[in-house]
């Protein structure tokens, strides 16, 4: 088989569109606990963490309430702001009819992952989902990409795995647990924040990484206005390497 196997995708930005939610719920509970409105870029430069932990680094002292006013609001709004993206639909079915294991690992908790795809129809498509609530530990490090892994079974096919996702986090726990790594253009964090990180691949639309999953062949990045295209940064990381193994320093 050429390209990846499993694929495992982080779920808000990447998956389903969940950034205007996730802004305005932020904006919000900051709004109303501490009275002040922070720059986005602030609010936000936490998204990929588990809420608690995003909460803290805005507020130790005030972080339960930050985090129940988010809740509170987010859920209240939920169905009004998700969104599919897309060519989601088509990506996940045609790496489905490839044959390609597919999993989630998300900083969200259990009832909210249920809650987006209740909203968004694609969870039937993900044969494990690792969740906030699944794991001790949560991206950045690599343990809940090992339990998706885990559950999905199997020996290593092609390139072996590769993990999908939007936000730096995603792309260093993919580095710390041995797998290739692709940064996709669609979801909170900019490309320069993203390409900061090294991932291995960039992604500019599903189509894109459908090719990229299938064939192992690295999309063009697209560098913006200039129209200047530049290749990955490094080689994906050899299948079956040890966590951590070719990663940047």
């Amino acid at each position: 088989m050429k390209g990846y196997d499993p694929v495992i995708f982080d779920l808000d930005g990447t998956v389903v569109d969940t950034v205007e939610l996730i802004r305005e719920s932020f904006r919000y509970s900051v709004r109303t606990v501490l009275g002040r409105e922070f720059p986005d870029e602030h609010i936000l430069a936490g998204v990929g963490q588990p809420l608690m932990t995003q909460m803290r680094r805005l507020s130790e002292e005030h972080a339960q309430e930050l985090f129940d006013v988010y809740r509170e609001y987010n859920h209240r709004r939920h169905d009004e702001l998700i969104r599919g993206y897309d060519g989601m639909r088509e990506l996940l079915e045609g790496l489905r009819a490839a044959g390609r294991r597919l999993g989630i690992v998300t900083s969200k908790s259990r009832d909210t992952t249920q809650m987006a795809f209740a909203a968004v129809r694609l969870g039937d498509y993900f044969d494990a989902v690792v969740t906030a609530s699944d794991s001790a530990e949560h991206k950045p490090s690599p343990a809940p990409l090992r339990l998706c892994l885990e559950r999905l079974g199997g020996a290593v096919v092609g390139l072996g795995p590769i993990y999908v996702g939007d936000s730096p986090v995603d792309i260093v726990a993919g580095r710390a647990a041995g797998m290739a790594t692709a940064a996709v253009d669609w979801g909170v964090f900019s490309r320069e924040e993203l390409l900061a990180v090294e991932p291995d691949f960039y992604v500019a639309t599903p189509a894109e990484l459908l090719a990229l999953c299938l064939d192992g062949a690295a999309p063009v990045r697209h560098a913006g206005e200039t129209g200047e295209e530049t290749p990955p940064t490094r080689p994906a990381p050899a299948a079956g390497a040890e966590p951590g193994e070719g990663a940047a320093p």
